[in-house]
């Protein structure tokens, strides 16, 4: 029953945010006048300097989705600098579905670190170079969350694709409402070459920004998800949808050409024996 990813079909759940008012959808959590929303709720930046970073969370939880924010990450010398976009629910077993940036020096490439967690485990991470240069523009980074995927995309490119396997023993995120996450923040002691490479606060303040949020999801509300089931059954949405043979020869591209690390390859990292997802096709 595959549907077509590229491009989004016009039947969708629910609109919540398609003017990207960050006043009406976020709430900035942290960091003392850090965090700024900008030109008429347009725009959000989030500023890190030795003091502090910042952080914003969405109003709402949500329960499946296709999640869509444009980024522009930090210029220059961004060592030891981390911008974090997730969903996350709360709690030990907790779901979260991440895009971490980790910076690095000027003139060497971003790393796109993803990882989902299920049920409080992770360690499923898949890391990539981006083929631009994620500081110089905006860029659409994007969640397809829906009950048998979590598509990860970049620029509507799909680059990760985490399957519901738990007919095979292993956990999906797929009963925890998540809300949407961001923050900026100093990781020197491991984001850049293992944290080798510390920040150099000379170049305080950094911002990232942030623009044309956008949740075509389920709003998760006292105890229940707003999603009719008649629109559930439509195959034409998201919620239906899975990676076409042309999207995945797209993300077959990005992870030849950019991956640079798969949990699912990292013998040495799983001496027991690979997680059991990284053997099923």
């Amino acid at each position: 029953m595959a549907s077509v990813l590229f491009p989004l079909l016009a039947c969708s759940l629910m609109t919540i945010a398609w003017a990207g008012n960050f006043y009406q959808d976020f709430d900035i959590t942290w960091g003392e006048g850090r965090a700024k929303i900008l030109d008429n709720a347009q725009l959000l930046t989030l500023s890190l300097d030795k003091s502090s970073g910042s952080g914003f969370q969405s109003k709402n939880e949500y329960l499946f989705g296709k999640i869509d924010m444009q980024l522009k990450l930090v210029p220059g010398n961004s060592a030891g600098t981390v911008t974090a976009y997730y969903l996350s629910s709360q709690g030990p077993s907790h779901d979260e579905i991440d895009f971490e940036f980790l910076g690095n020096l000027s003139g060497d490439p971003y790393t796109l670190h993803t990882n989902v967690f299920t049920q409080g485990k992770g360690n499923r991470e898949m890391q990539f170079h981006l083929w631009f240069d994620p500081t110089k523009d905006f860029h659409t980074y994007s969640i397809l969350w829906n009950p048998r995927h979590v598509i990860f995309m970049v620029d509507g490119i799909p680059i990760r694709d985490f399957k519901n396997l738990e007919s095979r023993g292993v956990a999906f995120p797929k009963s925890q409402p998540m809300r949407i996450y961001s923050s900026l923040w100093n990781a020197d002691d491991w984001a850049t070459q293992g944290g080798r490479i510390k920040t150099d606060w000379t170049n305080a303040p950094f911002t990232a920004s942030y623009r044309n949020f956008n949740a075509d999801a389920c709003i998760w509300s006292s105890g229940t998800s707003n999603c009719p089931n008649s629109q559930k059954s439509d195959n034409a949405g998201w919620w239906n949808q899975e990676l076409d043979s042309a999207s995945q020869q797209r993300m077959r591209w990005a992870q030849q050409n950019y991956m640079i690390y798969n949990y699912c390859t990292d013998l040495n990292r799983f001496p027991q024996g690979l997680p059991p997802e990284c053997s099923i096709a």
